[in-house]
């Protein structure tokens, strides 16, 4: 197969397992069994291979000595990870973006805090959310920032769909409202600040595993 479309081969499969661990359908610890997705996709085993590696970049997967490859697990510890690599690298693309932003931009961004607001699930809540922080970074006009931003909110919709697949109650973002407030008025320094503690805020929640078992899931809420 050309290398060209394998990778494009490769990019479809990790995209679609993604998908799949990010909505919980595939549950933490579970085994990536190559055979069965070349199979699924009608696929040799190196995009599949390709694909692998691309999950593990995103922290969707690990690959354990004679155990193969699996859905990443996460605790705490992991979480607080993301957290504060967001927290850093958000701010970070703030900065430059603030000069750049417009009033129909910050205008959007209100309309999209709302629609969060208003979310009937949580996975209307996180496209809301994300769309949220995509809309006041994006002017950073930073693309390897961006995008490294974009892989932390993977794994921040992974713990949070995890964690709330169900029973999920609307909220009102004040954090949301105090950035935009700050920005308007010009204060980036306190609309970085409101940031930092916004996308560092945890959640916990005990689940039930598809095994019957009771187990604590952490999320990223903000």
């Amino acid at each position: 197969m050309p290398k060209d479309k394998s990778e494009t081969l490769a990019i479809r499969i990790s995209r679609t397992l993604a998908e799949r661990i990010i909505a919980g359908q595939l549950e933490p610890g579970s085994r990536l069994r190559q055979d069965h997705v070349a199979a699924e996709f009608g696929a040799s085993h190196v995009p599949v291979r390709e694909a692998f590696q691309r999950l593990e970049a995103q922290g969707l997967a690990v690959s354990e000595p004679r155990r193969g490859v699996r859905v990443a697990a996460f605790d705490l510890r992991e979480v607080r990870e993301v957290a504060e690599m967001r927290a850093a690298l958000e701010v970070l693309a703030l900065r430059h973006a603030a000069p750049h932003l417009t009033r129909a931009i910050l205008d959007e961004a209100e309309e999209a805090t709302r629609a969060g607001d208003n979310s009937p699930d949580v996975r209307a809540w996180e496209e809301a959310n994300r769309r949220f922080h995509r809309l006041i970074l994006t002017p950073c006009a930073m693309p390897r920032l961006l995008a490294s931003i974009d892989d932390l909110h993977a794994a921040s919709a992974r713990f949070l769909f995890s964690a709330w697949r169900s029973e999920w109650e609307s909220r009102t973002d004040h954090d949301h409202r105090a950035i935009l407030a700050a920005l308007r008025a010009g204060r980036v320094d306190e609309a970085e600040a409101v940031l930092t503690r916004h996308v560092q805020w945890i959640g916990r929640k005990p689940v039930r595993t598809a095994s019957g078992a009771t187990r604590e899931a952490f999320a990223i809420v903000g």
